[in-house]
């Protein structure tokens, strides 16, 4: 019976505790492909690991936002994303042991396959990569529905494809029936590969989708809840969570250093009217952000205040700079340009020279429309849904100075969005996508930076400094002014 704290411990990732290696726990949900059932079992993990009282520490591979959401429903901790091509390798067990601290148990849901990753870039930023990069233990969760002893050479493949993953259990996923997983058990018992439980096909858990991914949890808390809930009770019913505790113990020690984010960086530092206030925007329309930004924004000297732009209809008191990340704003395009009042505050911001960060939804937002409804009119382009799907993994150039990045900068990003923009005729061009896309992409004006592109700023610290100092600046003229 799985109750309390690992016995181990972790003296290497106490919250304020010494360094050393770091002994957490943990391992790594992966699958064979897409669909095959990771997000149930992961988050069922979690809960049920939870609720039985440990402290969990939940991770999702690759740049996905929506999991994250959902984890953090099911641990009380946020969901933490380690993605090797956004962040580099070199980041992905400290940025591990940085979300770690303090945990009893860390779960790490996969992406995709275990052995996909980047096009064309080999293992970079797959599972696989990052379970080596923690020297985590695999668990693989099988779609069992349609064989039964071909699971035994899937399985062995995928254990043997690369010596350096320690593939050591497997979750059969919708099983049929008593004698189907009979007949699956048997046919691994000889694969050296424990099988930790089986889930047998079931109602469909309501987890709605939409584009690539789940609902976002903001979007449908309530319903979000009973999904978790439903989730930890299934693996319950079917997973042997001792044994899988009992595998993530047998995790060895990570000698990497853990992250933390560079402090007072951003000359925004002190007390009171010392510390600029950078608004992000929140709420169900805009749910998409890493939760290391805010952490480095806080330790570059900012106060953070989230507000709600379908519901707010004012900006945060004293806000010296906006940050509004992505998300679904054509779901409440509606409501968003309802919201006249908080448009306008925002436009007046921006027309300050005040710092103003916007990925792919906040792009939108700023906008002066989206599917013909008005938006802020930041910038001076319409946007409008697409049946086309732009997605994947972009490196870029920024091709002028602006609040977020130094005209050379280079960057990892991420692209994912169906709606096209026309171009403002009177920005200049965020960034310069290098091959194979060789594009211009995303808009420069006065202190506004906007961009489809999603970035990681744990790879790039000084983008949350430049964003604090452009805003320190723009606070001392706010307190100057006696505003």
């Amino acid at each position: 019976m799985v109750t309390g704290e690992p016995a181990r411990g972790d003296t290497g990732d106490a919250p304020n505790g010494p360094g050393g290696p770091s002994r957490v726990p943990r391992l790594v949900i992966a699958a064979p492909a897409s669909g095959s059932g990771k997000t149930t079992v992961a988050t069922g993990l979690m809960a049920a690991f939870t609720a039985a009282g440990l402290t969990v520490s939940p991770h999702k591979v690759g740049p996905d936002y929506i999991d994250p959401g959902y984890h953090a429903l099911a641990t009380g901790r946020p969901g933490r994303n380690l993605d090797a091509f956004l962040c580099g390798p070199e980041l992905i067990a400290p940025l591990f042991r940085h979300g770690a601290a303090g945990a009893g148990l860390a779960v790490v849901e996969g992406v995709m396959g275990l052995y996909d990753g980047a096009s064309g870039e080999g293992e970079l930023a797959s599972t696989a990569q990052v379970a080596k990069a923690l020297r985590a233990p695999v668990v693989l969760v099988v779609d069992a529905s349609s064989q039964s002893r071909s699971v035994a050479a899937l399985v062995h493949g995928f254990a043997s494809w690369d010596p350096g993953v320690r593939l050591a259990g497997v979750i059969l996923n919708k099983v049929g029936s008593a004698r189907h997983e009979e007949l699956l058990r048997e046919a691994l018992d000889g694969s050296g590969v424990p099988v930790l439980g089986a889930l047998h096909r079931a109602q469909r858990i309501r987890t709605p989708s939409r584009h690539l991914g789940l609902v976002p949890v903001a979007e449908r808390r309530a319903e979000a809840a009973e999904a978790v809930a439903a989730m930890a009770e299934r693996v319950r019913a079917g997973v042997d969570l001792d044994a899988v505790l009992a595998l993530a113990r047998s995790a060895p020690p990570l000698d990497a250093a853990r992250w933390t984010p560079p402090a007072g960086t951003g000359n925004g530092t002190g007390t009171g009217t010392g510390r600029p206030v950078i608004a992000v925007a929140g709420g169900p329309a805009f749910t998409f952000g890493y939760a290391e930004h805010p952490e480095l924004l806080r330790a570059a000297g900012a106060e953070v205040a989230v507000f709600d732009p379908l519901r707010d209809e004012r900006l945060p008191e004293a806000t010296a700079g906006l940050v509004i990340g992505g998300g679904f704003p054509e779901v409440y395009a509606a409501e968003l340009s309802a919201n006249e009042p908080l448009r306008t505050a925002v436009a007046a911001l921006a027309a300050t020279g005040a710092p103003v960060a916007a990925e792919c939804a906040g792009l939108l937002y700023l906008a002066r429309s989206l599917d013909g409804r008005p938006m802020c009119g930041v910038l001076d382009a319409e946007a409008r849904m697409t049946d086309r799907l732009t997605l994947g993994y972009r490196r870029a150039v920024a091709l002028h100075d602006s609040a977020l990045a130094a005209a050379g900068t280079r960057v990892h990003g991420h692209e994912f969005h169906r709606t096209r923009l026309a171009p403002d005729a009177g920005a200049l061009p965020a960034w310069g996508l290098l091959a194979p896309e060789r594009r211009t992409e995303g808009h420069v004006s006065g202190g506004v930076h906007a961009s489809y592109l999603h970035l990681h700023w744990a790879a790039h610290p000084e983008q949350a400094a430049r964003l604090v100092r452009r805003a320190a600046r723009a606070h001392r003229t706010f307190v100057s002014e006696g505003a």
